[in-house]
């Protein structure tokens, strides 16, 4: 059997990569650029999700695709590049899928799909059938809506939607995973008010590939080991490191503002801001996951936080 993933050199793409490949699946691997680091043994074919022809030829032969490929950020210079590739990108994707006839398309969706108050509980059975507050969750609403509509016309499909994912997997991941690599070189002056839902890199790749296994054409999975404060969360990584010192948190207000001014800046020089409002948005949702369905349906053993961190920090310093 041969399973094609896009975006394999994405933390996501790579840990389902992985996976695979430890169960000797043969694996096609999509890339934008060649030559960035794969798990071993997986095939690289060049393509992008605005390449409907080169999506084609990728997925030909394969009897598996794993579409994790898009944008996770929450703030680009053109919003309108999240519907290009996220959703649009998706369409392709889809149409490629069943071009050549695979047996089951597994979709990287998130958790942002789902409908909950501030801190409350996310089910997989809660879509959220309004629009959500940013550009990329969006998007991402979209591309699940496509997919969905796919299933319901006969493609076999499953849905995966992992919280916040850190871990081992290529080098220079950014969200979590650099926020430890900053809080480890003293780089993070003050903690941004909130918190999110986590998970490790390792249990999203077994998660994707476990669902493709045992799931039902339909399902929807949850991915998700427990909610952390931001601050509890950079308290976690300091403790690791053996320092008790944690930098100030930010004042929501203060942070605001401070979202508003960066953005500001950022269309004028193109660059990222230092706080996304829709970083912010996120982080001040704070809702806690249900992962029970993939727990049971699944079996899967989340790994813990502390040891999620201990393994990260590891694989920072390799």
């Amino acid at each position: 059997m041969t399973a094609l993933v896009t975006g394999a050199t994405g933390l996501v793409g790579h840990s389902i990569a992985a996976a695979l490949r430890r169960r000797g699946t043969d694996v096609r691997a999509l890339v934008r650029t060649p030559g960035k680091p794969l798990p071993e043994g997986c095939e690289e074919v060049q393509g992008d999700l605005r390449d409907a022809a080169s999506l084609r030829d990728a997925a030909e032969g394969c009897e598996l695709v794993f579409h994790a490929a898009g944008l996770p950020e929450q703030w680009l210079p053109d919003a309108g590049t999240f519907r290009e590739v996220n959703v649009e990108g998706t369409r392709a994707m889809l149409a490629a899928a069943r071009a050549a006839g695979a047996e089951r398309f597994v979709f990287t969706s998130t958790i942002d799909v789902f409908e909950a108050d501030a801190a409350g509980v996310l089910e997989e059975s809660r879509l959220d059938p309004n629009p959500k507050g940013t550009a990329y969750e969006r998007s991402k609403q979209a591309a699940d809506a496509l997919v969905a509509a796919a299933q319901a016309g006969g493609l076999d499909a499953v849905f995966l939607h992992p919280a916040a994912v850190y871990g081992p997997g290529p080098a220079g991941s950014p969200g979590i995973n650099e926020l430890m690599r900053k809080l480890r070189d003293g780089e993070v002056p003050a903690i941004p008010p909130g918190g999110m839902p986590v998970v490790f890199s390792e249990d999203v790749g077994e998660g994707h590939v476990r669902a493709a296994e045992r799931a039902n054409a339909g399902d929807r999975f949850i991915l998700c080991d427990r909610y952390v404060d931001n601050r509890a969360l950079a308290s976690a990584v300091l403790a690791a490191l053996g320092r008790e010192r944690v930098p100030p948190s930010l004042p929501l207000w203060f942070s605001r503002a401070l979202a508003s001014a960066s953005e500001a800046v950022s269309r004028l020089t193109g660059k990222p801001p230092l706080v996304a409002k829709g970083q912010l948005h996120f982080l001040q949702w704070q809702p806690r996951p249900d992962a029970s369905r993939a727990r049971a349906a699944l079996d899967l053993d989340f790994t813990p936080l502390e040891e999620g961190i201990a393994r990260t920090l590891a694989f920072l310093e390799a």
